[in-house]
């Protein structure tokens, strides 16, 4: 069988560090208003004194940087880069590069962002407030652009003289470790992100399963998905994470049981679910004594499939039902799905598949129109589909056929002995 992927992870991990990423700093130095309590009160950094005094500036710094939150990179760069070019403050300056870096990175320009926001943290001129959460956006910009190393040392010095630690903090430095393969590193950050909340974000749990996975320590990776499941039974991603990790185990029962699971939750639903559930149940019924009761299921779950139109009537999926039918004996419904998928594919090899079942039927004459068709088309396993050649014409009593047939199959290196002891057999050659 082959082994599904993990769906859980898909995207799961930058995730974490969207979700992370603070929103852009917004300039109140002359306002009235309450501000905040300062966040980062025992940091090593000496505050510097700010030098934002024209309050038109002030008016079209904060203009600008409502246009970068929305995205309006046209005019966020109308407004904010005279300030970067001509501003005689440097604090103005500083704002201004991080709300352009943003919209840098947003679209898609992580260099651009990463250069931006460096120069606006050289300034100088930053509250801590503002100077740390640059420094830790830094860090996410880091991660994004696939630099790992210095992802992890902007965060670390983040930590360090920020004199701050959080739970995203050391996500994000999880992340960054798993994606440069140092597992045990990245399992360290991510339970101690787990430990430093009540609540801890559902997406870590998903990516210490890759690194216990990808570690090879898969059965800690399916305890951690079945523990996930256990809490959401009918969370998708949750079933789709240990389904997954089952198969890649090879623990085929256990993933076939939790499929039935999941079909009676409703999260059977797509063409890769039907088609995962099918084979699991043409594996069940391959390894029964009696397979016809897991093969029948098998059977029955592609065609619901295609009933609901989330598995399409395609080469592949008719080949499926085929295999499927001739596990379980159904030799007439085998050959029909074989023949739907015929016209269907560029090459032949669900016609040899149905000229071979034909061969175990004695139906030797359409066996073989069957077979050279698949041949012409062009089939995986040439050497074999010309033994089964060979065998119609020795149905059909026409020797010199078979044995051309028989030589042609001498020819592939995967059936060359069988087709020369044939050959040695019938008097022929050497």
């Amino acid at each position: 069988m082959k082994h599904a992927s993990l769906k859980m992870l898909a995207g799961a991990a930058f995730a974490l560090v969207l979700a992370s990423t603070p929103a852009l700093a917004s300039d109140n130095s002359s306002s009235g208003d309450q501000k905040a309590a300062p966040q980062y009160t025992n940091a090593t950094r000496t505050e510097p004194k700010l030098d934002l005094t024209d309050a038109k500036e002030q008016k079209t710094l904060n203009e600008g940087i409502d246009a970068a939150q929305a995205n309006d990179k046209d005019k966020a760069n109308q407004l904010l880069q005279p300030i970067v070019d001509k501003s005689k403050s440097k604090y103005a300056q500083a704002i201004a590069l991080q709300a352009l870096a943003r919209i840098h990175a947003i679209n898609n320009d992580m260099p651009g962002g990463i250069d931006l926001l460096k120069r606006s943290l050289d300034n100088g001129v930053l509250p801590n407030d503002v100077y740390f959460q640059l420094q830790y956006e830094l860090a996410t910009f880091y991660l994004l652009n696939q630099q790992y190393q210095p992802a992890i040392d902007t965060v670390e010095k983040w930590r360090a003289e920020g004199k701050k630690e959080t739970p995203d903090s050391y996500a994000l430095e999880g992340e960054a470790y798993y994606r440069m393969q140092k597992y045990p590193e990245s399992i360290a950050a991510i339970k101690k992100a787990q430990s430093m909340t009540d609540k801890p974000d559902p997406r870590w749990s998903q990516l210490l399963m890759l690194d216990y996975n990808d570690s090879g320590q898969k059965d800690q990776a399916s305890a951690l998905a079945k523990q996930q499941l256990s809490a959401s039974p009918t969370d998708p991603t949750a079933f789709h994470n240990t389904l997954s990790l089952l198969i890649q185990s090879q623990k085929y029962p256990e993933a076939l049981q939790l499929m039935e699971q999941g079909k009676k939750n409703g999260l059977i639903t797509t063409e890769s679910d039907y088609v995962t559930m099918t084979k699991l149940y043409m594996s069940s019924a391959q390894d029964a004594s009696d397979p016809a009761e897991s093969a029948g299921k098998a059977v029955q779950t592609l065609q619901e499939g295609m009933s609901k139109n989330a598995v399409p009537s395609n080469y592949a999926n008719y080949q499926l039902l085929g295999d499927a039918n001739m596990i379980g004996g159904n030799s007439d419904a085998a050959v029909a799905a074989y023949k739907k998928a015929i016209p269907l594919g560029t090459d032949g090899e669900a016609s040899f598949k149905a000229g071979e079942v034909l061969l175990t039927e004695n139906r030797y004459s359409d066996a073989k129109t069957l077979i050279q068709q698949g041949i012409s088309k062009g089939v995986p396993h040439k050497g074999k589909a010309y033994l089964a050649l060979a065998e119609a014409n020795r149905g059909l009593k026409d020797k010199p056929a078979a044995v051309d047939a028989v030589m042609e199959a001498e020819k592939d290196p995967e059936t060359s002995a069988q087709a020369k002891a044939w050959l040695q057999k019938a008097n022929i050659g050497n």
